[in-house]
């Protein structure tokens, strides 16, 4: 399976299109989740997403050192199928980290998936389809979405759109 990038918006049902992705191929699963517990409504959608995955998936929890997780699971033989959910709470996290580590572990992070040597199956919001935001935080973080998604697309075999639960392929072969 190669490399792909699954964009929607949110609900649009792109972390359920990547883990039936996933699961429809041979190797071992490793989900990868960005998000943080921050507070009780975010605990909640972690517990949903976590009741609704297959027991035999591993399990890594890296909001932040993206490029080391993926080194890291290349060691494995066979390297596992890595299902990273999502990119647009990693963009977070890292606006939040500072400019330094945003720059260097964006970098870490491109420079690993280009070298992987099993599927990479990453899950991102689509932001270029909304409103500009209202503040720089915002607007900031929709422009790095938006860059990072562009330079994914590139490095992915496919790249697919989910809009209301329905995978569109823009790159790559289709989904059936």
């Amino acid at each position: 399976m190669p490399h792909s990038l699954i964009l929607g918006g949110i609900r649009s049902g792109k972390s359920s299109l990547a883990e039936r992705l996933v699961s429809e191929q041979p190797d071992p699963v490793v989900y990868v989740a960005t998000a943080t517990a921050g507070d009780g409504e975010m605990s909640e959608r972690i517990r949903r997403h976590q009741r609704r995955r297959p027991a035999s998936w591993g399990l890594v929890e890296e909001p932040v050192e993206l490029g080391s997780l993926l080194n890291r699971q290349a060691t494995l033989s066979p390297p596992p199928c890595v299902l990273i959910d999502c990119m647009s709470l990693w963009v977070s996290n890292l606006l939040h980290a500072g400019d330094v580590v945003f720059v260097r572990e964006k970098e870490n992070f491109l420079t690993a998936l280009a070298g992987y040597p099993g599927s990479v199956v990453i899950v991102s919001n689509e932001v270029g389809l909304g409103t500009i935001g209202m503040d720089p935080l915002t607007r900031r973080f929709a422009d790095e979405l938006g860059w990072l998604n562009q330079a994914l697309a590139k490095k992915c075999d496919r790249v697919v759109l989910s809009v209301a639960g329905l995978a569109q392929t823009l790159k790559g072969e289709a989904l059936l």
